[in-house]
């Protein structure tokens, strides 16, 4: 994939004269390089600036270095057959469970403009120079309504500019927006989506009387996952005859959770600044790390701030931060957290950012199945052997229980009236066939 991050330089002139602004593009190419044998699909892209800065390198070059951090996810179409067992052969009792498992279905991208007229609030200087701008759009509402996603959200505009008087000033713009997009399958009630947001085009226009012209490009890249009852047969045996059983494991890539958790993160500002001008939090994907029962995700993050100092004059920092949060899961979970734009607000010297993660929780569940099943020689009777058996019900299921006496599962049930498993230490009557 390729694509490129648009950048600006803030910078004083050794004449004294004020601060000007020049900006650029910087192209950047990602390659990964998949089995041969994959299928088409799609990829959804996740990408956030980690860094950005600038030096001089002579009076008439700067150089300018930015990071970028990518997540990439490939889906391919797998066809997973669910096995089923033909009529189970006269007198051989079957374990059948039923699992809801949430698997990944579909997935797609849908483009959309957003083509704004914008104007200041009348409390705020007029803008003479647009310095800077960027975009920040988050899905707030999603649903899938059978063949359509229908979702809605926000793109956050923030421009920082040169207002009356020569001052910095900055400002934010919240524009909603409202999008569907024709899905492939149609899905029932419990099906969900989320989604992934990257500007693919921006334009920013200075007008006359302070109004702001904006055009931007976004794509939408959405997952859409659904929950399927998928009944299996795991166990088989036979009270009278010896069996044998052919099984294997059926593996399937489940959705097992999807939520979001906020964390706050703070900073504190240089002491010698005045005035801040403009100030930005970069969060960067989280760093996992194994903590027993659990995992623990490093967070890695930098406010860039813009500030004047006690004599009016501008200067740029960096503080960086690192957070962490614990999670409880499994050594076969696998975790995969994102970060979402974070709002910053600034107080008495210190910087307070709140960062939403969207977590998604998942595994490779295996299941036992029962593939076939083969009838071998009949017991024969044991003439000591009692017809009922007096046993007291430990931590084993009715299904453990009959088929370790040589009994069947309906027939303990209507001995002992039973409608759910028996509670642990009840004393049971076995009839033995």
């Amino acid at each position: 994939f390729a694509g490129g991050m648009m950048v600006w330089v803030l910078y004083a002139p050794e004449d004294g004269s004020p601060e000007r602004c020049i900006e650029g593009w910087i192209p950047f190419q990602m390659r990964w390089d998949l089995p041969e044998d994959l299928p088409e699909g799609q990829i959804r892209l996740r990408l956030l600036p980690r860094l950005v800065d600038a030096r001089s390198v002579s009076p008439r070059k700067l150089l300018v270095r930015a990071g970028m951090g990518v997540m990439a996810e490939a889906f391919v179409p797998v066809q997973i057959p669910a096995p089923e067992l033909e009529e189970a052969p006269k007198g051989v009792e079957l374990l059948r469970r039923t699992y809801p498992v949430r698997l990944m279905k579909e997935a797609g991208e849908k483009s959309f403009v957003l083509d704004e007229e914008l104007t200041m609030p009348g409390d705020l200087p007029k803008p003479e120079q647009i310095i800077y701008f960027y975009v920040e759009p988050r899905v707030t509402d999603r649903k899938v309504l059978s063949e359509k996603v229908v979702f809605r959200g926000e793109a956050n505009l923030h421009i920082l500019y040169r207002g009356e008087g020569g001052q910095l000033h900055s400002w934010d713009f919240h524009l909603p927006f409202s999008q569907f997009a024709e899905l492939s399958g149609e899905y029932g009630p419990e099906a969900q989506a989320d989604f992934a947001l990257c500007p693919t085009s921006m334009e920013l226009e200075l007008g006359d009387e302070g109004l702001l012209q904006l055009k931007c490009g976004l794509t939408a890249q959405y997952g859409i996952t659904d929950r399927e009852q998928l009944s299996v047969v795991e166990d088989a045996y036979s009270p009278n005859q010896e069996l044998t059983i052919q099984s294997q494991t059926l593996e399937l890539p489940a959705i097992l959770e999807n939520r979001r958790e906020t964390v706050y993160a703070q900073g504190n500002l240089p002491s010698q600044t005045g005035t801040a001008a403009d100030i930005r939090f970069l969060p960067d994907f989280p760093r996992q790390k194994c903590r027993g029962d659990g995992v623990e995700l490093e967070l890695p993050g930098a406010f860039q701030n813009l500030s004047y100092d006690e004599n009016g004059s501008l200067e740029a920092g960096t503080v960086r931060w690192e957070g962490s949060l614990n999670l409880s899961a499994d050594e076969n979970t696998r975790l995969t957290a994102i970060p979402a734009p974070a709002s910053v607000q600034t107080s008495a010297g210190s910087v307070k950012a709140e960062l939403p993660l969207e977590l998604t929780a998942s595994a490779r569940q295996q299941l036992p199945v029962v593939m076939g099943l083969t009838l071998g020689e009949e017991r024969k009777p044991d003439p000591g052997r009692p017809c009922l058996i007096l046993r007291r019900a430990g931590n084993e299921s009715l299904w453990q229980i009959a088929k370790a006496a040589h009994a069947t599962v309906g027939s303990i049930r209507e001995a002992n009236g039973l409608q759910a498993e028996p509670a642990p230490g009840q004393l049971l009557l076995i009839p033995v066939l």
